[in-house]
């Protein structure tokens, strides 16, 4: 995640008028014909914008890539990250009717407590009053995002917190692990590291989360997400379609992940890229006509056959062996060999199950799926 702090909005005029530079430079390297599945205006916090800003934005990105229209509503996937402190109903009608159908809120923490440890202050009833917005024009889904490992978080306070969640009716729910890194982000200076709570209580707080919102109805779609058992989400999961990226679970497995903006991250068949992460450099590659790439990996054979292997365990909680061997021509057992003596130990912790021909992540095992990822 990459941050820039500001309260100048003009400076927004002038990042998206190289933002739309860059638009034009991508569009030139697909098909015309190549219909945009999934859009995504991620934060930061996109509602920084204004309502001119973000059509306009919008217009352009339609002037450059095949998107659907409102006619065609139904096939898009257009999702926004909003903060409810930030925006009106006003806003999030105008964001429907330009084409997004996704809503997703942070939330953090309902704790005042908390709140004021992270410098958010944000009512409850402020967070209800955007859901019920978005249900009012007929969002297709709305998600909220929580964070363990806040300052001063307790169990009795997240359960308050997942209630008050949980009421409020989203269709889907993440709940994220914080991660402190003063050294990048300078507002985290201001937390007090003997505030944050211990590995063991972090853990606590997501056992919790799990035990309470399925509780509540949600399933549990793995790592850090939670849908309603209708959502597509759980739906492409029982057919065994979901898929992960390195954004958060998706229904949309097959397609390629064109990322734009300072620190996007793109992924093309094989390849995976990054954006510079300073406005500066973003500016002076665009100057240049130059696409602002700072880095880039091709997959290789094994890349690949590793990556399948993650995605079938992070979504689908297990693995069939032969399967496996029969898409790569190859012998699990002996391919993985070594992988297979580590995960042992996992086995005999009860994080999972070993067998001959698979392996089957636990209820316990899922809380540490990326451990055995």
């Amino acid at each position: 995640c990459n941050k820039i702090a500001t309260k100048d909005h003009s400076l927004a005029r002038t990042y998206l008028d190289y933002l739309e530079r860059e638009i034009c430079l991508q569009a030139a390297l697909f098909d015309t014909d190549r219909r945009v599945e999934q859009l995504h205006w991620g934060g930061g916090t996109p509602t920084f914008l204004d309502h001119e800003q973000m059509s306009w934005l919008m217009q352009k990105t339609r002037e450059h890539f095949q998107l659907y229209g409102p006619e065609e509503d139904a096939k898009a996937d257009y999702s926004i990250e909003i903060d409810p402190r930030s925006v009106s109903p006003d806003t999030i009608a105008l964001l429907r009717r330009i084409g997004f159908n996704r809503f997703s809120l942070g939330i953090q923490d309902v704790d005042a407590r908390v709140q004021q440890a992270v410098n958010r202050i944000q009512p409850l009833s402020q967070s209800r009053a955007i859901i019920e917005a978005c249900r009012a024009v007929d969002a297709r889904s709305v998600s909220v995002d929580l964070i363990y490992g806040l300052p001063l978080q307790t169990v009795a306070g997240f359960r308050q917190t997942l209630t008050a969640v949980a009421d409020l009716g989203p269709d889907r729910i993440s709940v994220f692990n914080y991660a402190h890194m003063p050294e990048l982000f300078m507002p985290q200076r201001r937390i007090r590291r003997e505030d944050l709570p211990l590995p063991a209580l972090k853990l606590e707080l997501l056992q919790l989360a799990v035990e309470y919102l399925t509780g509540a109805g949600y399933q549990y779609i793995g790592m850090d997400h939670f849908a309603r058992p209708d959502d597509e989400l759980a739906l492409a999961q029982k057919r065994g379609t979901l898929h992960r990226n390195f954004q958060g679970y998706t229904t949309h497995s097959d397609c390629d992940l064109v990322g734009m903006g300072v620190s996007a991250i793109s992924s093309v068949e094989n390849c995976y890229s990054q954006h510079v992460k300073t406005l500066e450099e973003y500016y002076f590659a665009l100057d240049q006509g130059q696409l602002p790439v700072s880095r880039g990996i091709h997959l290789t054979p094994d890349d690949v056959v590793r990556r399948t292997v993650i995605q079938q365990l992070s979504c689908h909680f297990g693995l069939d062996f032969r399967a496996i061997g029969r898409q790569y021509n190859l012998v699990f057992a002996e391919y993985f060999a070594a992988e297979l003596q580590e995960l042992a130990t996992l086995a005999r912790d009860g994080l999972l199950v070993l067998s001959e021909t698979g392996l089957q992540v636990t209820p316990q095992g899922r809380f540490l799926i990326r451990n055995i990822c």
